[in-house]
């Protein structure tokens, strides 16, 4: 089973950037499809975006569409979210996890997950 470590959130102004990472162990990296959830406090955990193993196919959730970049790196086994245009309502813990192809939005089709990151956005 693949493992899975976030990073590179923070407190932000709204308005700003950031870019969160997700490294994974082992030699499966490039044969997973990828994707980013969020779960702010008290509300259920929500669809980000995915990206297929190849990096060729994304999906987004329409909240974030325009703002948010996901991409990957499989010779260095890290996915990517570019976030622009940051707004408070982005404030979350932001989770990486992964399964077999091909992507999906919906949190019970993923496998293995990371422990999150927070994002804060400040007005």
């Amino acid at each position: 089973q693949v493992q899975l470590v976030e990073s590179g959130g923070g407190l932000v102004q709204a308005g700003g950037s950031l870019t969160l990472s997700c490294a994974a162990s082992g030699r499966t990296f490039s044969s997973l499809a990828m994707g980013w959830f969020r779960q702010a406090p008290g509300k259920a955990r929500e669809f980000v975006a995915a990206i297929s193993r190849g990096g060729t196919v994304t999906q987004y959730a329409d909240s974030v569409k325009g703002r948010f970049t996901i991409s990957r790196d499989n010779a260095k086994n890290t996915m990517y979210l570019q976030i622009n245009s940051l707004k408070p309502e982005d404030t979350a813990v932001y989770y990486c996890a992964a399964r077999w192809e091909p992507p999906a939005s919906s949190s019970a089709d993923y496998g293995s997950w990371g422990q999150g990151t927070q994002v804060t956005v400040s007005s």
